[in-house]
């Protein structure tokens, strides 16, 4: 029998979780005295009343959290508090491997470069990484890390001081096009920095509002990483249909692909072109499988930014599941969305039919699919130590296949 010991010791991985829907609500109070920045709430109890709630009218609703995160991360001290506590809170639910995406745009402004926001995570995860793994036995797979820089879709001058700055020197370009330009120096920048530097940025990302924002905006900076060897990944399909998920995979490169919540849904399916919708959503799930572009799915993000799924067995999880699709549980927003991902395996294992043998192959996925730092070779002896950890966990629980 699978139990919540049992899923909380077994090495896990999260690939898609956000650094600014992640922080601990104490840290935020704190951090907002000390900048004096204004909150709804200054108490944990008022926090998650007001912002932080269990439940959400819609995706607009669930977002406001982001603007009180954003605000009191705009130095490097807090930047590298927050992803310092991350990676104990990951590690201390299970989690071995982490990958942490977040917009460095969003953080930078006149005092704060590129550079210094991508060193002040990367100090932070560091930092945390050697503590944690001092005191690891020789059997067990030591925590590591990846930092995923996301785009925006979307994105207007008001979003941060280096977004004003940026839309005042293009003042005579259209907001389309200058979206276009940040993605594509964000992906210049990433690539820069990753080749001097060993902070560890493992692959780039596209984020925001789907609607009315396609991705094919972003091909030259999804471009311009793929030919300099950097992984990628796209939300995409969270919400907008199927054909956002083929754009993310065949303009854009996507090695994983974050959500892929309506891949499923033919209602979503809108070019006049496709006659047959059912047959091309069977298409593009078989096209998935065939190249084990995996999904980061996101259970109960999904439940509270799309209220009309209703129930977690509506969740096209499922369909996942009789395609063979490579998944991967992750939280998203830990702290907006109160969840860890012991928490997302549990919520699967309740809802959908998941046998022992399946669990610990969506499990592996993680490893096997993440955009790990290190070499190939240095992956693969890591995943072997996951594996044999797992497996040694499954005897002393008494878990068969």
């Amino acid at each position: 029998m699978i139990t919540s010991e049992f899923i909380k010791q077994i090495p896990k991985t999260d690939l898609h979780v956000h650094l600014d829907g992640s922080l601990r609500i104490p840290t935020l109070i704190d951090l907002a005295k000390d900048q004096k920045k204004k909150l709804p709430s200054f108490t944990v109890e008022g926090l998650n009343e007001t912002v932080f709630k269990e439940k959400y009218a819609n995706l607009d609703e669930y977002l406001k959290g982001f603007a009180l995160t954003c605000s009191v991360m705009q130095n490097q001290d807090a930047l590298q508090q927050i992803a310092y506590e991350l990676a104990y809170d990951a590690f201390e639910e299970g989690v071995r491997y982490l990958e942490v995406r977040f917009a460095p745009q969003l953080h930078m402004n006149n005092q704060l470069s590129f550079e210094d926001v991508m060193g002040a995570v990367d100090k932070g995860l560091k930092k945390a990484k050697k503590e944690i793994n001092s005191k690891l036995k020789n059997d067990e797979p030591e925590f590591e890390f990846g930092i995923i820089v996301c785009a925006m879709r979307f994105c207007n001058e008001h979003f941060s001081e280096y977004y004003k700055n940026f839309f005042h020197l293009h003042k005579y370009t259209s907001s389309h096009d200058v979206i276009r330009l940040l993605s594509l120096e964000l992906a210049k920048a990433g690539i820069q920095l990753r080749n001097n530097s060993d902070i560890q940025i493992v692959a780039f990302d596209l984020a925001g509002s789907e609607y009315g924002f396609p991705a094919d905006n972003h091909t030259e900076s999804y471009d311009f990483v793929h030919k300099n060897f950097m992984m990628k990944t796209v939300h995409a399909g969270e919400a907008y249909g199927p054909e956002s998920i083929f754009q993310a995979i065949t303009k854009l490169h996507a090695d994983r692909i974050g959500h892929g919540l309506f891949l499923f849904n033919t209602d979503k399916v809108y070019s006049s072109d496709i006659m047959d919708k059912k047959k091309y959503v069977e298409d593009l799930a078989n096209y998935i499988a065939e190249r084990r572009i995996t999904l980061e799915v996101c259970l109960t993000s999904n439940l509270q930014t799309v209220p009309e799924i209703k129930d977690i067995k509506n969740h096209p999880f499922k369909e996942m599941l009789n395609h063979r699709l490579s998944t991967s549980f992750c939280t998203d927003n830990r702290l907006v969305s109160h969840t860890t991902v012991s928490q997302e395996v549990e919520l699967a294992m309740k809802s959908f039919d998941i046998t022992a043998k399946a669990l610990k192959n969506i499990i592996i996925y993680g490893f096997k699919r993440s955009f790990f730092y290190h070499s190939y070779t240095k992956k693969r002896e890591y995943v072997r130590k996951v594996i044999n950890y797992y497996e040694n966990l499954e005897k002393e629980f008494g878990i068969a296949d």
